[in-house]
């Protein structure tokens, strides 16, 4: 079943070229299992081949990325805000919470989103706090944009570069990753330093 699920992925990314690179990106950035690795390293070999475009790869990526993350902010606006106002004490979130939430997102809610788009496992997830908290749009989907064009820059450089050998790619990936981390780690850290002089 997993194999088939990634067949399809590279398959649609070759079949559909930018469109499905926008849509599978978009996908990713909802809450569905959609790796990004699956869609832009290839995409990122095909653009070495000249296949492909490298900048409108990371276009459609950034696009398709903003897209899915809006719909997470949409969603968590107009029916997750409604919901927790009014049932939230039932699930221990209470108005309190909530208010202390929406001040946190207030005042740090940008390099929150432009963070947790670098992050695995958060990356589609940091939408829907942003969207709860009725973050501005325009600053959630600049950070956005941000955050998601860098984790596109860096696959679709790796698909780029060893894109045509699988073992490297799954050598390197963790490195990646725990590079990317390290990074968001570094920034967190002159970001407290920052608030701590303010």
């Amino acid at each position: 079943m997993l194999h088939e699920f990634i067949n399809w992925i590279l398959e649609t990314v070759g079949a559909w070229g930018y469109t499905g690179i926008f849509v599978l990106m978009a996908l990713e950035s909802t809450v569905l299992p959609v790796p990004s690795e699956l869609v832009l390293i290839p995409a990122g070999y095909l653009a070495f081949k000249g296949e492909m475009n490298f900048l409108l790869i990371i276009l459609s990526s950034i696009l398709g990325s903003l897209a899915g993350a809006a719909f997470n902010y949409a969603f968590a606006l107009w029916v997750g805000r409604p919901f927790l106002e009014r049932y939230g004490k039932y699930f221990f979130v209470r108005p309190e919470l909530l208010h202390k939430t929406d001040k946190f997102f207030r005042s740090h809610g940008a390099i929150s989103t432009f963070t947790g788009r670098l992050i695995p496992g958060i990356r589609h997830l940091i939408s829907l706090p942003a969207g709860l908290t009725r973050m501005n749009f325009a600053t959630f989907s600049l950070y956005t944009c941000l955050g998601a064009g860098i984790w596109s820059l860096v696959l679709t450089l790796m698909g780029y570069f060893i894109g045509g050998n699988e073992a490297l790619i799954k050598e390197n990936l963790p490195l990646v990753t725990v590079g990317i981390i390290s990074l968001v780690a570094l920034i967190l850290i002159s970001y407290y330093v920052w608030q701590k002089k303010r």
